[in-house]
């Protein structure tokens, strides 16, 4: 038996690699405490909880964080329009600082000296998980097994996980692999890993037939109103749920693309974010419509750093709390009700108002003069043109 070394608080999924660890954690000589996350995703807990204690956990935490996660990490994206690499809306780069930060507190509460994780030595994940527990709890000591030699020479890949958890008694799936790693929270769907590895292999529909189909004071999305029935949702996890509904029937923001991560390598994912697509349009919409030009080229520069610290793990540095800041005082304008429709896995814009509206009709028409000189223009051309 290992020397005892106190209690670890480990970030639990209830699947094969974060149910080895548990196991492995106990053989180290830990006290295991298992946290699972409820983030949306859809999940037996209670199967999962049961598994846990069944694992030698002395403890299993399992907490509803899913409102926090809309309120306090979705919708600051959505108000940035954030989007790393002009595609990925950072579903799981939000996920994780929302998790990491209940981790804490567990151990905080446990009194526990150690946190745990099951991300791997070569993702994203690690980062974020492990930057978020510094910031919030500086003194806290992390656990990476998968970044530990005598965790990773003894489990070189899965073959030898299975391997384990049939010695140990450890349930897993009867049924062969998925050829690919699928994360699942409210805001999306990732796809990575097995297959996905080679960026040549064309994704045929849906692998896991999931979400798409092949407020900060205010200033946040407030209310969506279906225009076919009437029916309205207004709580912040209530109408993101529903607009999920609503584009995964229609495919609405399935992507798949090769990414750089963090660590320096280049990465295969596919990504769906239903409800996330629909209220990047709907929320691009109606900034276009209230924000001040040169406000807007300011703030779209924030968004483009904004992504990319979240994306790399930086949600609690000074720098991404000041631009959260930054941007959300960029809004105190951007009101207003955006009518859109959804169709074969797009989104269409049909109409917007805002009682913020910078848009004159009258200025801008071309049948009425409007408070405008038209002469003016020449000499604005003018001095345009002198360089």
């Amino acid at each position: 038996m290992a020397q005892p070394k106190g209690t670890v608080v480990l970030a639990y999924s209830g699947g094969l690699d974060t149910s080895c660890i548990l196991v492995w954690l106990k053989e180290q000589g830990y006290d295991v405490v298992a946290y699972l996350a409820n983030i949306g995703q859809k999940e037996d807990f209670e199967a999962a909880r049961k598994k846990a204690l069944a694992l030698g956990a002395k403890k299993v935490y399992i907490e509803d964080i899913s409102k926090e996660f809309v309120e306090e990490f979705i919708w600051p994206a959505v108000q940035a329009n954030a989007l790393y690499e002009d595609r990925y809306l950072l579903g799981t780069a939000l996920a994780r600082p929302c998790i990491a930060r209940k981790l804490v507190e567990i151990a905080e509460r446990e009194g526990a000296q150690y946190v745990a994780h099951g991300a791997t030595g070569k993702g994203n994940d690690q980062v974020r998980f492990e930057l978020t527990c510094y910031a919030l709890c500086p003194k806290i000591k992390v656990v990476a097994p998968w970044r530990l030699p005598e965790f990773y020479q003894r489990f070189p890949g899965r073959r030898e996980l299975m391997d384990f958890a049939k010695k140990h008694g450890i349930p897993v799936p009867v049924t062969p692999q998925t050829p690919w790693s699928m994360d699942e929270n409210l805001m999306h769907i990732s796809y990575e890993a097995g297959i996905l590895e080679n960026p040549k292999v064309i994704d045929h529909g849906n692998p896991a037939g999931t979400a798409a189909t092949g407020p900060r004071a205010s200033r946040v999305p407030v209310k969506v109103t279906n225009a076919g029935d009437g029916a309205t949702r207004r709580s912040a996890l209530e109408l993101f749920v529903y607009l999920n509904d609503i584009a995964g029937k229609h495919g609405v923001g399935r992507i798949d693309i090769v990414e750089n991560r963090f660590v320096g390598m280049k990465s295969r994912g596919i990504y769906e974010t239903p409800a996330g697509t629909i209220l990047y349009h709907a929320h691009l919409d109606i900034e276009a419509f209230t924000m001040d030009r040169e406000v807007r080229k300011i703030k779209q520069g924030l968004a483009l750093k904004f992504s990319e610290l979240v994306y790399n793990g930086f949600w609690h540095s000074p720098e991404c709390e000041f631009l959260r800041q930054c941007i959300g005082h960029s809004q105190e304008a951007v009101v207003g009700t955006v009518r859109l429709s959804v169709f074969k896995g797009q989104v269409y814009v049909l109409g917007r108002e805002s009682p913020r509206s910078l848009y004159n009709e009258e200025l801008v028409s071309m049948n009425v003069q409007g408070d405008y000189e038209p002469a003016d223009a020449t000499g604005f051309i003018n001095i345009n043109s002198l360089r």
